[in-house]
């Protein structure tokens, strides 16, 4: 299975902000459900934190697709 790479101009992002960044969620709502329903996994494990701060090379798992959080350099 390919992996969707997700990128970002910040340090950090936050799980529910990626879920609707990456078009997989209608809104925050959605997000804060689907989370809370045990059906995220960040690096492997189940996360139920909906603001859990992503940083670059961190893995998000959901509905059979992994995306990885690639941030930008800044020079």
């Amino acid at each position: 299975m390919p992996m969707v790479s997700i990128t970002i101009h910040t340090e950090t992002i936050r799980l529910s902000q990626l879920l609707k960044l990456a078009n997989v969620v209608q809104d925050g709502a959605e997000a804060k459900f689907r989370i809370a329903n045990e059906e995220v996994r960040v690096n492997g494990a189940v996360e139920v934190q909906r603001g859990r701060k992503l940083r670059n090379g961190d893995r998000v798992e959901f509905a059979g697709e992994t995306y990885e959080i690639a941030g930008t350099t800044t020079a």
